[in-house]
């Protein structure tokens, strides 16, 4: 019980933290958010290796020369990965040509279920842009770490599972450095601003 409630802490701090930083962070249909660029709390990004669609490796290498805004979910996720997903298809759409300036990626928190093809499969209803990653259960929690990013596996009722994560999408200039982020539920218009200025600008 002592070990329980010490987790219980550790995890309300860590989300603190991460608010602090400027993520929204989704616990169950909830979510705080946060400051402003630049803060000074973390540094977010780092290496990373992970699985595309196609079953190749990528690594924080292969986004450089281009801008990139990254979020973090799960194919099973009820709202917020397609809600988060729809959004970015549509700035997309709004950005035209300047899309392609941009790297959109897709990262899984969750091993167990997505793998490469259910990536695929799952990005077919959103921008074709839009690049999905996952990997190994070791894979992702690096590259979770790396981008301060929050995501645990919660047990349901039934005996399935769901899994509470950070919410936020992750801005990155060109050269990999911390940008900036897009909360869920922000303005439409503020996004798009976000991530012009992100492309004009990283």
């Amino acid at each position: 019980m002592r070990g329980r409630r010490i987790g219980l802490i550790a995890a309300a701090i860590l989300a603190v933290v991460l608010t602090v930083v400027g993520f929204t962070i989704v616990t169950g249909s909830k979510s705080t958010g946060g400051g402003p660029r630049g803060s000074g709390v973390a540094t977010v990004g780092g290496p990373f290796t992970l699985t595309g669609v196609d079953g190749q490796a990528v690594t924080e290498k292969d986004l450089l020369g281009k801008p990139s805004a990254i979020f973090f979910g799960f194919t099973y996720c009820p709202e917020v990965c397609p809600t988060t997903l729809s959004e970015l298809s549509a700035l997309a759409d709004q950005l035209g040509s300047d899309a392609d300036k941009l790297n959109l990626v897709f990262i899984s928190v969750d091993a167990e279920r997505d793998g490469p093809e259910e990536m695929k499969q799952y990005l077919t209803a959103f921008d074709s842009r839009i690049i999905g990653l996952t990997g190994t259960p070791e894979q992702i929690d690096a590259a979770a770490k790396a981008f301060k990013i929050y995501y645990t596996k919660v047990l349901l009722d039934d005996g399935d599972y769901t899994m509470d994560h950070t919410a936020s999408v992750i801005l990155m200039d060109a050269y990999g450095k911390f940008f900036g982020t897009m909360a869920y539920e922000e303005a439409m218009s503020v996004m798009l601003a976000k991530l012009k200025r992100l492309i004009g600008e990283g």
